[in-house]
């Protein structure tokens, strides 16, 4: 088998089985580990389609049951893939592959605000009960920050906002803009934690709905607003920008549109904050698997892509902190909480669906885990002065803020 020859230089950890369409068994890897994990194909076709676009037919074969196990699962595989292969991708015909993506990805992330809008909706207008099952109570989807390794999935997503609330230094009555608000969480908790007006724009109408309900159920309807918005038609002048989780969606093509739109919004004496999906390797290109179930229109950026746009619009770094591991903690929790309610999951959808969705929260839980994938948070500034010289005021903020959180409690 074609595939068999590829990989069995390549997996040199561990080992698993492949039974053919015809029913033959191919050992890949260590043999004396290969009978923990035994995959079945069933289509013919299938085995020339893993063998020459992998990235995509592995996904596909699984959502579709053309690729099943017969013994161990899909996050062992997964897992053992990504330990072998590390950031790097060893297949055969990879650079290729690569070549020719980063040719296409200014018109795969060319972004305008119609196609964003559509983006959008493919992924975040989905049934909403769905995101209640496999996410925090505030409905944080983004990485969590782990203060400690036993933290529960509830205490790292407030551990999250509170790190972000000290790095913007808020003093009551300033005006926040919240770039992709999500379900609201984020624009809410520093309403409530700092005593500030907070603006959300989002261009989810689920999001947007369910957002303007809860800033109405908790009583803050006069200091937090949100508009079903594109952040390019935003007016209007900001003491505090944050965005969390959205820049992925911007696409390279329209990141000096994106970092002249912040210059703009943000006050002379301004901090903004950036959080969003890093890759440690390089500028690259979207997963082909990800790019069409999941987040078409999406790019995870290199730094090396996002500081240069950020010095022409003539903007200060004044702080970069790079989390590891956080978001494969995060997935994690996802993960288990997803397959814990599969059922549920597949009432509202079907067994497809419910597949693709634990396909792509293993794969995203391993690029964070082995392939190099991180989260990084920019502090920006306008003016070289405007943030303390040492990075003591987050910690110290931090802790002033769970003081008023347990005063309050």
């Amino acid at each position: 088998m074609l595939l068999d020859r590829i990989l069995n230089p390549i997996i040199r950890e561990g080992g698993f089985t492949v039974i053919d369409s015809d029913g033959r068994r191919h050992v890949v890897g260590d043999k004396a580990h290969a009978a923990q994990i035994v995959i079945r194909l069933h289509d013919k076709a299938l085995e020339r389609k893993l063998a020459l676009h992998p990235q995509l037919a592995l996904g596909e074969a699984y959502m579709d049951g053309t690729l099943t196990f017969e013994k161990g699962g899909l996050y062992e595989l997964m897992d053992l893939v990504g330990r072998n292969f590390g950031v790097a991708d060893p297949l055969p015909g990879e650079s290729l592959r690569r070549f020719l993506g980063r040719a296409l990805r200014r018109l795969q992330q060319f972004n305008p605000m119609s196609r964003s809008q559509r983006n959008v909706a493919h992924h975040y207008d989905l049934n909403d009960r769905l995101y209640s099952l496999f996410l925090d109570e505030d409905r944080q989807y983004s990485c969590a920050y782990f203060e400690r390794p036993d933290a529960t999935l509830e205490e790292a997503q407030l551990a999250k906002k509170r790190h972000i609330a000290a790095k913007l230094l808020l003093e009551p009555g300033q005006k926040v803009l919240d770039i992709g608000s999500g379900w609201g969480g984020m624009a809410l908790y520093l309403a409530e934690a700092a005593d500030v007006d907070v603006t959300g724009i989002t261009l989810s109408k689920e999001q947007f709905a369910l957002s303007q309900k809860r800033s109405a159920d908790a009583g803050l309807g006069n200091r937090v607003q949100f508009k079903l918005e594109d952040y390019r038609a935003e007016r209007g002048l900001y003491d505090r920008i944050v965005s969390v989780g959205m820049f992925e969606h911007v696409g390279v093509p329209h990141y000096a549109a994106f970092f002249g739109k912040m210059r703009n919004l943000l006050a002379d004496n301004g901090v903004a904050l950036l959080h969003a999906i890093g890759r440690s390797d390089g500028p690259g290109v979207t997963n082909p698997w990800i790019r069409k179930y999941i987040f078409p229109g999406g790019y995870v950026p290199a730094l090396s892509e996002v500081l240069p746009a950020i010095e022409r619009a003539g903007l200060w770094v004044t702080d970069i902190e790079i989390l590891r591991l956080h978001y494969a903690e995060t997935l994690r929790h996802w993960r288990e909480r997803f397959m814990a309610h599969w059922s549920d999951v597949a009432a509202i959808y079907d067994e497809r669906f419910c597949r693709m969705w634990e396909f792509y929260l293993i794969g995203s839980e391993i690029t964070f885990r082995h392939r190099g994938h991180m989260v990084f948070q920019i502090q920006i500034a306008k003016r070289v002065d405007t943030v303390p010289l040492t990075r003591d005021y987050v910690g110290e903020w931090e802790h002033l803020l769970k003081e008023r959180s347990e005063l309050a409690a």
